[in-house]
């Protein structure tokens, strides 16, 4: 069996959904979902801003063996590149499979079991938050190196960005893959342009960047060993984060959903290895040696374009789509916690989508603990990029591992060849885990290795949680036949008004029987006040009760909540049900002006009873201007 058949057992189904319109044209909510284009810009910020990092990470490493160790640089790289080409071929693989998203998480729910798929589950949504954290920190870090006035609001900043970046995100992701597709334009050129200027020239153009910062290279040059060329290999794998975002958020591409985020995994794998290799083979061909408080890139930049305007367009551009890279993980993280919330491991509201089909919880909560990281950080990307790749390198085994079986549960044409791909690039990622996890442990990755396994421990929770509720609703089992009992509307009142009058109509409308309560306080003037309700309500005759109830100490939920256990407990097959009248103001602001007398009365019926609950709202519209 094909894995295009695999991925969709319709009669005639060839694994891709069908156009919305004969056209071809999105029609509905098809409208909000991604092309390929637009997905390269939404998804793939998060590995083209790596190129900033990932190629400085590897040199800082080398350093340590002086002018030697940076000879093997572009050796290092390659290796990245060929692990990068192997992911690719791998998610493209994922993503035919499984064109629901859920990457890695699917691969390993199907194939690995449900304990590994929420050890993959959990790594990824520590990727994807650290991603955001990382990206907006890193991103403002660069626009304090450039105006050194702001950094002491660089939290504030960061924050603003933040807000920024959500407040796109709750438009719908089309929406924020159009916003973003001009930075990632002039962000790629711009790094192409410094690697074809560069392969042109046979010396730096300039070195003004670097003039008068101090060398990064070590005093005591070490020896390259096996040691240091794995380290620089894993802190060089940080370029690789990202590389599963297109995977995950399948559903959020037009239709035919599979084919268009095939082509953007393979773009995005293309451009990202072009730029690796081609800054360091500059790194090589210049002989660059890191300084402190100036970044590689920058040195690269300044070395092809020159110190000029063309060397501003580059830094700027990194700042912007650094900050902006933290998209990939608000397209990603909702639809795989949409996921979760489907297989009953995140509670349900997750799953849920706006009109413009954003899973608005996931953003919002998202955006929530990547503040708090945020604050906990003070800003400082240094803080937490040491926990940054470890997550998702466990992904990227786990799923890699899966694909194998995968592969041998399938057995179709050439399936030897793509087993031996995927298992070689799980025995790469998982190395690279237990090193990043090694040489970071110290600095931060022991968090990480406490966290993943708290998160899973959550998810079996939430997940024993639903079953028991399900049990207990009887899901899957035929309930009994509904019946008829009699019925008793309990209505608060404190005061004769029109909202008073709606409440009794709903209730007799409701009810077999209606009763209305008043809470009497015990002081004078709420016995003033309820003689004066009474005298009212006699006048009035509404045909309903009014039972006034005491309040010793003043409480107003607790005497409606015992009245209502000798109701239940006079008559035990009586349904009550107590009706709330409330007033909904025409502004929202205007709420602040409510007792919130509903609300106590609600929250104490539904703690102590089991009535059930009915909040009648009576709209007060605007007056005409």
């Amino acid at each position: 069996m094909s894995m295009l058949a695999h991925a969709d057992e319709r009669p005639g189904g060839t694994g891709e959904e069908p156009p919305d319109t004969a056209a071809g044209k999105p029609a509905g909510e098809d409208r909000h979902r991604l092309t390929a284009v637009q997905g390269l810009a939404a998804l793939s910020l998060d590995a083209m801003a790596s190129v900033a990092y990932g190629p400085e990470a590897i040199v800082l490493v080398l350093a340590a063996a002086g002018a030697h160790g940076l000879g093997f640089t572009l050796p290092v790289t390659l290796a990245i590149a060929a692990l990068l080409a192997v992911l690719v071929l791998s998610y493209r693989q994922v993503i035919s499979a499984f064109p629901d998203g859920g990457g890695s998480y699917a691969v390993a729910k199907r194939h690995l079991g449900r304990r590994a798929s929420l050890v993959t589950a959990a790594s990824l949504v520590l990727d994807y938050v650290l991603n955001v954290a990382v990206s907006v920190t890193a991103g403002v870090a660069a626009l304090t190196s450039a105006f050194p006035s702001l950094y002491a609001d660089r939290l504030w900043i960061c924050l603003a960005v933040l807000v920024l970046v959500t407040g796109i995100n709750l438009r719908g992701i089309a929406e924020s893959a159009k916003a973003f597709m001009i930075p990632t334009a002039v962000f790629v050129g711009s790094i192409l342009a410094v690697i074809a200027a560069g392969l042109f020239r046979d010396a730096p153009a300039s070195t003004e960047a670097a003039a008068g910062h101090a060398s990064a290279m070590s005093d005591n040059a070490t020896a390259v060993g096996a040691l240091l060329l794995l380290k620089a290999f894993a802190a060089g794998c940080s370029a690789l984060t990202g590389v599963e975002a297109v995977a995950n958020a399948v559903p959020a591409f037009r239709a035919p959903r599979a084919r268009r985020a095939q082509r953007t995994e393979v773009a995005l794998g293309a451009l990202l290895g072009v730029m690796l290799i081609g800054l360091s083979v500059l790194i090589g061909r210049f002989h660059l040696q890191p300084v402190e408080g100036v970044t590689v890139l920058a040195q690269l930049a300044d070395a092809s374009l020159g110190h000029n305007w063309a060397f501003y367009v580059v830094q700027f551009a990194t700042v912007i789509l650094l900050a902006l890279a933290a998209n990939t993980s608000f397209g990603g993280l909702p639809v795989l916690m949409g996921l979760l919330a489907r297989d009953n491991y995140l509670p349900h509201v997750f799953g849920l989508k706006a009109d413009r089909q954003v899973h608005r919880h996931g953003v919002l909560a998202l955006a929530a603990v990547s503040a708090l990281l945020l604050v906990f950080s003070g800003g400082d990307v240094n803080t937490l990029v040491p926990l940054f790749a470890i997550g998702v390198f466990v992904g990227f085994t786990i799923c890699q591992v899966g694909m194998v079986r995968h592969w041998r549960h399938e057995r179709s044409a050439g399936w030897t060849g793509k087993a031996l791909l995927n298992g070689f690039g799980a025995l790469l990622t998982g190395v690279s885990a237990v090193v990043v996890t090694a040489t970071k442990f110290e600095e931060g990755a022991w968090l990480i290795v406490v966290a993943l396994p708290l998160m899973v421990l959550v998810f079996e929770a939430v997940h024993r949680t639903y079953g028991r509720i399900g049990d207990r609703l009887g899901l899957g089992r035929v309930p009994e036949t509904p019946r008829r009992c009699h019925s008793v509307v309990v209505v608060p009142v404190s005061s004769l008004s029109r909202l008073t009058s709606k409440a009794l109509t709903a209730a007799v409308s409701l009810g077999d029987e209606v009763v209305a309560v008043t809470v009497a306080q015990p002081d004078a003037e709420g016995r003033r006040a309820a003689e004066s309700l009474r005298r009212d309500w006699e006048l009035w005759k509404p045909g309903v009760d009014l039972v006034e109830l005491p309040a010793p100490s003043r409480a107003l939920g607790r005497p409606i909540v015992e009245y209502v256990r000798e109701l239940a407990g006079r008559h035990p097959d009586n349904r009550v049900t107590v009706l709330i009248p409330e007033v909904e103001p025409a502004h929202v602001w205007q709420r602040l002006l409510q007792n919130q007398r509903g609300a106590v009365v609600a929250h104490a019926v539904r703690r102590d009873t089991d009535a059930v609950i009915c909040r009648l709202r009576f709209r007060i519209e605007s007056e005409p201007a």
